[in-house]
């Protein structure tokens, strides 16, 4: 059959029956999704999708970070790799991502109501937003202006006069933009846009002088108006005088004294009660309206009900409280209680027959009458009542039965609860048992020559007798008393290691021992009760550890983890004596540190993970048959003593600036609006744009995150190396603190 080409195929008519199929090697699909940067995107290009903006920016340089290990040919090959790449595409929204350029400018809109103005100036800010080319125009709300301000234009992307939308080159300074029939003049914009339009080498022009309308003129200069004669008392008087000036006395006292408040704190002493009660009160006196308030200040766990008005705020008469009725005379000025009557030390008598003796008075009620009625109130007078003593049943006697603190659970319980362990103390004298020879203190003839041997094991202040036997002795010898915790009856407490001392007379159950000596061990113990007196074959300690560290994880990654508490990837000191206890060994700081020495190989005073590889594993070839490692170093080397103590004070100021910076980031970043409440108390501070690191202490505790000075310091230098802590540029370190927020993670 002979081959036909397609384009004999295309001189056929389009009609059935002279087409013929196409058959396709593939059926591709558009590919409508990407990866860029590490950041997935969606890639549509259609009638209702454009495709993604992608922008040029520069590329951040790679860092590796290297840790407590040297830099190998590897890692230097990774720094010098990808030098000359300097720029590196991005979609718009990543790169541009809350960049906004804004402009400032204004609208004239006429006025045809009124024959006092013709138009009004209507100011604006147009926010240009980079990240999806999208405009909104948004006019500044003005006190009292009648009119409907807030959002003009929502955010969406604005049409262009000259087809199209509307780009960030089209906003210039100077210029008129034209939206929906509005001429909005740009007559400026902040410096942020500047720097934008200066680096992509378009500046703007200089600030245009705003216009003003005659309203906004009209009420400017209302404001710095002031009347040519000030109103005094004497034209007050002359006023009246002459048949006018007719002024409102109670509306004049009000406008004098809102807001002025004379505070009193009055205590009651209730006899009403079954039980006496001293109830305290705070007076209020409202100098703007002469009324008085009356509120009860309700102590913790007082058993009342929170109704704390005890008398509502209105004019208090004086004398008995009586109800008149709408007949009844109105009462005069004078027949009131007057907040100029009242006196710190006085009692007074309200409400009829209610007694409060007033104790003290705020600063304000102090100042107001040392100024306004020139006398001076008395200072505060104590009316706290002394606490009652509860009295404390009596605990029960010991009967005997189980140990002390089991009894004295069913005293302290309903339900009584196994006895707590002091899990410390029994860790950190185990097996330490103080002996002691004794005998009878009044003894009978038979029983002169017997001797016992007195156990007491620190770990859980237990005592145990025990008599050796004796040839011909005619006694029967062994167990005198079994180990417990006892009684001694001369002293009515439990023995302690003091009572048991050479001369010292203890009484068990009746039989009065009169201590005579003590063993080596003991007299060591009582010198030094810390000391670790157990000699240890480190040779053995070494190989035990490494076998028991084995057997804990399959793989030496888990078994590092898990003594590197910190997660910094070394192990100090006090790690290793940690794994050192884990596995029972309770050794001398000395020991510690010799058998570490032999795990650090460049003996730096820590342990690396590649150290401990080394020390733990086999090597995977030798070049000898039956290789041994070497043997351990008994000495002790104060100098590594030094290096370990240096590395460990050094990792745990590392962990401190490293919280310290991840808590101010915590607060930067995470809660919205923070950087602004910090920068106006920064204002309020200082009007320079440089503070010491006191005053930045103070902003935040201002704000209700409180930080150390120390941990504000360590932020500092942190992340400004160079920087003067008495003057530190606190836009640049905010703006530092939450570029390397993610720098600093919370866990490794």
């Amino acid at each position: 059959m002979a081959q036909v080409s397609p384009a004999d195929l295309k001189s056929l008519p389009n009609l059935p029956g002279y087409t013929f199929p196409e058959y396709k090697d593939n059926y591709p699909r558009q590919n409508s999704w990407n990866l860029v940067n590490g950041v997935r995107i969606e890639q549509k290009d259609g009638v209702s999708h454009e495709k993604p903006k992608f922008v040029k920016v520069s590329k951040v340089q790679d860092v590796w970070r290297s840790g407590s290990l040297p830099d190998s040919q590897t890692r230097a090959v990774f720094k010098n790799a990808g030098a000359d790449i300097q720029f590196q595409e991005l979609p718009a929204w990543d790169a541009f991502d809350r960049h906004v350029l804004r402009f400032t400018g204004y609208f004239k809109e006429s006025v045809v109501e009124t024959n006092l103005e013709n138009f009004r100036v209507r100011k604006v800010t147009i926010y240009y937003y980079l990240e999806d080319d999208t405009c909104q125009i948004q006019e500044p709300k003005i006190e009292n202006s009648g009119m409907p301000q807030g959002q003009l234009i929502r955010r969406h992307r604005f049409p262009s006069v000259e087809g199209g939308y509307l780009k960030a080159e089209d906003l210039r300074v100077g210029t008129v933009l034209q939206i929906y029939g509005r001429n909005i003049y740009i007559t400026d914009c902040d410096p942020f846009t500047r720097e934008y339009f200066e680096q992509a080498g378009i500046p703007q022009g200089p600030t245009e002088a705003e216009e003003t309308d005659p309203f906004q003129a009209t009420r400017e200069a209302m404001k710095s108006h002031a009347s040519t004669q000030p109103r005094t008392y004497e034209k007050v008087y002359r006023e009246v005088m002459l048949g006018g000036g007719h002024i409102n006395a109670d509306m004049q006292q009000f406008l004098e004294n809102d807001k002025k408040i004379l505070r009193f704190y009055a205590v009651m002493d209730d006899v009403t009660t079954p039980q006496f009660e001293r109830r305290p009160f705070t007076i209020m006196f409202f100098l703007a309206d002469d009324t008085l308030e009356i509120s009860e200040q309700y102590p913790l766990n007082c058993g009342r009900e929170k109704f704390p008005i005890f008398f509502r705020r209105g004019k208090l008469p004086l004398g008995p409280y009586k109800v008149q009725g709408p007949q009844a005379q109105a009462r005069k000025k004078s027949e009131f209680v007057h907040g100029h009557d009242l006196r710190v030390n006085t009692t007074v008598q309200l409400l009829g027959n209610y007694n409060f003796f007033i104790y003290d008075a705020d600063e304000f009620t102090r100042n107001y009458f040392r100024q306004k009625l020139g006398m001076e109130l008395e200072p505060m007078v104590d009316v706290r009542l002394p606490e009652r003593t509860v009295p404390r049943a009596k605990t029960p006697p010991y009967t005997g039965y189980g140990t002390w603190e089991d009894s004295m659970g069913s005293v302290t319980h309903l339900v009584p609860k196994l006895p707590k362990k002091d899990l410390v103390k029994l860790f950190q004298h185990e097996g330490k048992v103080l002996r002691f020879k004794a005998k009878f203190a009044k003894p009978k003839p038979e029983e002169a020559d017997r001797m016992f041997v007195i156990s007491f094991y620190l770990q859980d202040d237990t005592l145990a007798i025990h008599e050796p036997p004796q040839r011909n002795m005619g006694i029967v010898t062994g167990r005198f008393l079994e180990k417990g915790i006892h009684l001694n009856q001369v002293t009515g407490r439990f023995f302690e290691p003091n009572d048991l001392l050479p001369g010292k007379v203890v009484q068990v159950y009746n039989h009065e021992l009169l201590i005579l000596d003590m063993d080596e061990y003991s007299r060591k113990v009582f010198e030094n009760p810390n000391t670790l007196l157990r000699k240890f074959d480190l040779e053995a300690v070494l190989q035990k550890l490494r076998d028991s560290m084995r057997q804990q994880y399959p793989l030496v990654r888990d078994i590092f983890r898990r003594f590197d508490g910190d997660h910094d990837g070394v192990l100090t000191v006090a790690e290793f004596q940690g794994a050192l206890e884990k596995f029972g060994f309770q050794l001398a700081p000395e020991d510690v540190l010799k058998i570490m020495r032999h795990f650090d190989s460049r003996k730096d005073g820590q342990v690396s993970y590649n150290e401990f590889c080394d020390a733990l594993l086999d090597p995977d070839w030798t070049t000898c048959m039956l290789q041994t490692r070497g043997p351990l170093d008994d000495t002790h080397d104060d100098a590594y003593a030094a290096r370990a103590s240096e590395k460990t004070a050094e990792r745990m100021e590392t962990n401190q600036v490293r919280k310290a910076v991840r808590d101010l980031g915590d607060v930067l970043y995470k809660k919205h609006g923070m950087i602004i409440r910090i920068l106006k108390e920064m204002q309020h501070l200082t009007h320079e744009d440089y503070v010491s690191s006191e005053q930045m202490m103070k902003a935040l505790e201002a704000v209700g995150h409180p930080f150390r000075l120390e941990d504000v310091q360590r932020v500092i230098l942190y992340l400004q190396p160079d920087a003067d802590l008495e003057s530190v540029d606190y836009r640049k370190l905010f703006q530092d603190a939450v570029t390397s927020f993610h720098d600093v993670s919370a866990s490794r």
